[in-house]
């Protein structure tokens, strides 16, 4: 959260001696230390102490990736924040192809209980599919349809229109799995040719923009933090 590194690179760190806590040196990745009131130092520098909790919801636009950074240098979906003046990381992930709602935050905990599948928090998305989708398709992504690696998975789904070129869906998910609903409409033999994320938990995009981003509001942080059992 301080931006240095990734954890499993910290430990890594420890494990070379690199880490001080309160002048101690720590040789074993699991010691216990409060960041902002311990003197943790890196290499004999300090870890500047945290900053304040941000919390932000992003309409991202197609061809943007999650990560806060690509080998590939694609565009990122971070480089929309301007103007935020700390360091915020996404909430789970929207693939490149995906459009829509896409929280940031530095409130590792808040962002672990959001997409962690243990806390079922609900993702909502406006699908279109290539094709006249049947009722029987409809009824098997209801009922829990099983990936290609064994994952059983179940959704709320609700036909919005469809015709002989393309059909339109709402879906409702509670896993978060990598590429899943694009998974699950192929296990029922239909191709996804448009998705865009509409909500998150109780958040939504009502009349955002594309590329358009906005700060949480106190209110809507804390219902959040009820859905997950941090208040």
């Amino acid at each position: 959260m301080a931006g240095l590194t990734s954890r499993r690179k910290a430990d890594v760190w420890i494990q070379e001696g690199r880490i001080t806590i309160n002048g101690g040196l720590v040789r074993e990745p699991g010691v216990k230390a409060v960041w902002g009131r311990d003197r943790i130092q890196v290499d004999g520098r300090e870890i500047p102490g945290p900053s304040p909790r941000l919390y932000l919801l992003l309409n991202k636009p197609f061809g943007y990736i999650s990560s806060l950074k690509d080998p590939e240098g694609r565009a990122l979906a971070s480089d929309l924040l301007k103007g935020v003046p700390d360091r915020v990381y996404p909430v789970g992930r929207l693939d490149f192809d995906t459009l829509g709602l896409l929280l940031f935050t530095n409130d590792g905990q808040w962002a672990y209980r959001l997409t962690h599948p243990r806390f079922k928090v609900p993702r909502t998305y406006k699908v279109t599919v290539s094709g006249l989708i049947s009722d029987e398709a409809i009824h098997k992504l209801g009922k829990g349809v099983t990936l290609e690696d064994g994952n059983l998975t179940r959704s709320k789904v609700t036909l919005i229109s469809r015709n002989a070129r393309q059909s339109m869906l709402r879906m409702t998910i509670y896993q978060g799995l990598t590429r899943q609903v694009r998974r699950m409409f192929d296990a029922v033999g239909y191709r996804v040719i448009h998705l865009i994320r509409i909500g998150f938990g109780d958040f939504t995009l009502g009349d955002m923009k594309v590329g358009e981003y906005r700060y949480l509001e106190k209110e809507e942080v804390e219902t959040m933090k009820k859905l997950v059992g941090l208040i």
